[in-house]
């Protein structure tokens, strides 16, 4: 069975208010902008994802509501906040991604660890560079697509899978990255 996964970055996130916790900062002007175009190449590129799995920090949960928003069929997947997300490191999200359900997955988090995870998950990186320096800047609302052939996802992390695409919002045509 081939299984989807989609590693999103949040957009960019509001720093203008120093008083605010960093779980509670917003999406920035640029950061809703930026979402709202995800949600249109992920709709453009044929995502099913039949679960979205996301940190439960502010900026996550806007993320995907812009991108769900822009996006309306990737609405219908099932939401699950996950507080472990929250600048987890990669292993607790391979953990996290092991029990998912669905054949098709977007998980939503923070780096250094989604980059850490991507590179930890991914076969062979695009144009023959080493997977770690590929994903190591990630940038806010980066995105990778990667196919699994597995029967689950506690599977799917063990191995490694296929990139399929690798993208970010200035790459579809913004400012933002």
């Amino acid at each position: 069975m081939t299984l989807h996964l989609w590693l999103m970055r949040h957009a960019k996130s509001d720093w203008d208010d120093p008083t605010l916790a960093d779980h509670a900062r917003p999406l920035s002007r640029r950061g809703r902008r930026a979402a709202a175009r995800l949600g249109g190449w992920l709709v453009a590129e044929g995502a099913q994802p039949d679960e979205v799995i996301a940190s439960d920090a502010r900026r996550t949960r806007e993320t995907w509501a812009r991108v769900a928003a822009a996006a309306r069929t990737l609405g219908t997947a099932a939401l699950r906040l996950e507080p472990r997300l929250y600048l987890a490191p990669p292993e607790t999200m391979a953990e996290v991604l092991g029990g998912a359900a669905g054949r098709g997955v977007l998980m939503i988090g923070h780096n250094p660890g989604i980059g850490a995870l991507a590179a930890r998950l991914v076969l062979a990186p695009p144009e023959g560079a080493e997977a770690a320096e590929v994903f190591a800047r990630y940038p806010t609302g980066a995105t990778a697509h990667i196919e699994f052939d597995a029967p689950n996802w506690a599977e799917a992390v063990r191995g490694r899978g296929r990139l399929v695409d690798f993208i970010w919002p200035r790459a579809l045509g913004g400012a933002e990255d």
